[in-house]
């Protein structure tokens, strides 16, 4: 009987931005189901402190060090049962703030680099029977919230999902989106500094009066990483405390919900 619900026992899950805030949960949650962590992220001390039994070190926004580290996982270490492509970054919060340049770089590494990073394992995983990829896409993909280049950028791995999900989907793959809101990582704590009460304004404009906490984004990405969701594909899940499920300010402020 399998000492775990999930089923990912001695499976390989490579994680890219496995040194962020929802990677070490990300991390934590594989770890515990027994698979066997594959950790990837920029050079640097955060990816060598990570516990993983494999670490590859490269940028997102490089092409030739994202095909370099693909060909060396998979030669060291075959084809992966699991990615979870979970490394993004954003800094134009507003069009106001939205430079062509920094859009360009938004978008490299959001979308360009995680679907040529992603892109280069799905022929292995099609040889070898199949697998699962999850892609942390972001709320703002699905309505907005702010930040255009990195929302435009996450909108695209929906597509990038449902792409997968359909063409390579009598290979065995699965392909699903979890599209977090808020999350309070250490990507937060400039903002703090700053304007100590931020977090108490921004958890008023989710339903649930809260932020998501990284393990409840690495539980979805587990679920859908795992056999238990074997007939999920292509689907896009949120974990947002409810915000994508309406207007709480309008619902209160104008209606007096």
């Amino acid at each position: 009987m399998s000492a775990s619900p999930f089923g990912l026992e001695g499976r390989q899950v490579v994680v890219t931005g496995a040194a962020g805030g929802i990677g070490a949960a990300l991390l934590a949650a594989f770890r515990g189901a027994g698979a066997r962590i594959l950790a990837c992220d920029r050079p640097g001390p955060g990816l060598e402190d990570v516990e993983a039994e494999r670490r590859f070190a490269f940028d997102l926004g490089d092409p030739a060090a994202i095909d370099e580290a693909a060909r060396a996982l998979l030669a060291d270490c075959g084809a992966p049962d699991v990615v979870v492509s979970n490394a993004g970054f954003t800094r134009a919060e507003t069009l106001r703030g939205w430079d062509a340049d920094l859009a360009a770089r938004e978008i490299e590494v959001n979308l360009v680099g995680a679907m040529r990073f992603t892109g280069a394992l799905l022929p292995a995983m099609a040889a070898r029977g199949g697998g699962a990829v999850v892609c942390l896409s972001s709320v703002n993909a699905l309505l907005h919230v702010g930040n255009p280049a990195y929302s435009a950028a996450k909108a695209g791995l929906l597509a990038w999902c449902r792409a997968i999900a359909v063409e390579h989907g009598r290979a065995g793959i699965r392909a699903n989106a979890v599209c977090p809101g808020s999350v309070r990582t250490p990507a937060w704590d400039h903002r703090i500094e700053k304007d100590p009460g931020i977090v108490a304004r921004t958890a008023r404009f989710y339903p649930l009066g809260r932020l998501a906490e990284p393990a409840e984004v690495a539980a979805a990405v587990l679920f859908l990483a795992s056999p238990l969701a074997g007939a999920i594909t292509g689907a896009a899940l949120p974990v947002d405390c409810g915000l994508s499920a309406g207007n709480h300010g309008f619902v209160e402020g104008v209606l007096g919900g």
